[in-house]
């Protein structure tokens, strides 16, 4: 009898894990870079270093930060055994990828102050995300129908129809061209 793995009945332990990686850590990072990349566009530094430089330079910085953030949170939630939406983890995760990274970039009182810096920041975010998820997934839902393409609102004038009303439209369009022909060679 082969396992409920080998049908594809249920999903292996290993690709759930692999889903939720990419989900929790690779996900934030590139956006946190693509955020980076943004800020340098606007950064008041982009004449003197050039534009490219400081956009390049600071979507690097985004993500090496958001990288480190997010792999500390899922080590400290394996290590603890809680679920990821535990806003705990968040805060040890902050405070220790914090602590390393300021301690990398100003000594000890720099590890002080970019671990509290890091653990609020990143605990508020953590937080706002979850508030925000079931409002994303709602939205999302009223988006895309159930086959993954766009749906329209209700009160787009786009319809799109189905196999009966479009038989009826092309039974009106033929009537109405029909009626035009009729027209013209009248009045020729």
């Amino acid at each position: 009898m082969a396992s409920p793995n080998q049908q594809g009945d249920s999903p292996s332990p290993s690709s759930s894990t692999s889903v939720d990686w990419r989900r929790r850590i690779l996900i934030p990072t590139i956006l946190a870079g693509v955020a980076g990349g943004g800020v340098g566009l606007v950064s008041k530094h982009r004449k003197v270093y050039g534009l490219a430089n400081i956009s390049a330079t600071y979507a690097t910085n985004f993500a090496i930060v958001t990288g480190c953030y997010c792999g500390a949170r899922e080590f400290v939630t394996a290590t603890r055994k809680t679920g990821p939406d535990d806003l705990l983890n968040s805060a040890i995760a902050g405070f220790g990828t914090g602590a390393i990274l300021g301690h990398l970039q100003g000594g000890q009182f720099g590890a002080y102050r970019y671990s509290v810096i890091f653990a609020v920041v990143g605990t508020a975010v953590d937080f706002a995300a979850l508030k925000l998820r079931p409002k994303l997934h709602d939205f999302s839902e009223s988006m895309f129908d159930k086959s993954s393409s766009l749906k329209l609102p209700e009160w787009s004038p786009i319809q799109v129809l189905d196999e009966e009303a479009l038989a009826a439209k092309r039974a009106r369009e033929e009537k109405l061209y029909g009626q035009r022909k009729a027209l013209n060679k009248e009045e020729s």
